[in-house]
């Protein structure tokens, strides 16, 4: 499974931004997918994941309630809608698909990746 995460950018705090990973080289339809991201200086860390169906979810508690990760099977693509962006979410941003059944929330649990996309919330 070949990943491409985009839609990473410049935003001011409060503002909004959508993430997509576009798969290829196989249907994602039986993976769990999963975002992640990496701050400078910081490990890499979950954000959320979502399972085969997208009927069940996982957020990091810092994104509880602002990010909603979402698919589209038939479009072999995972979102994730970020609002409220804070300073604090500036980091670059990882899709990634697990070959799992349930849902995954550990890096070392996924098995493909993207490239990352840098999202900066700045004034």
């Amino acid at each position: 499974v070949q990943l491409q995460a985009s839609g990473g950018g410049l935003v001011q705090p409060g503002g909004s931004l959508r993430l997509s990973c576009a798969a290829s080289g196989r249907t994602i339809t039986n993976y769990i997918m999963g975002w992640f991201r990496q701050a400078p200086g910081k490990e890499r860390a979950v954000v959320a994941a979502i399972s085969w169906s997208g009927g069940r979810s996982y957020y990091a508690d810092s994104v509880k309630g602002r990010f909603t990760i979402s698919r589209d099977n038939a479009k072999n693509t995972v979102y994730l809608q970020m609002n409220s962006l804070k300073p604090e979410d500036t980091a670059v941003y990882y899709c990634a698909a697990a070959d799992r059944l349930r849902i995954a929330t550990m890096e070392a649990e996924y098995d493909y990746w993207g490239q990352g996309t840098q999202v900066t919330v700045s004034s």
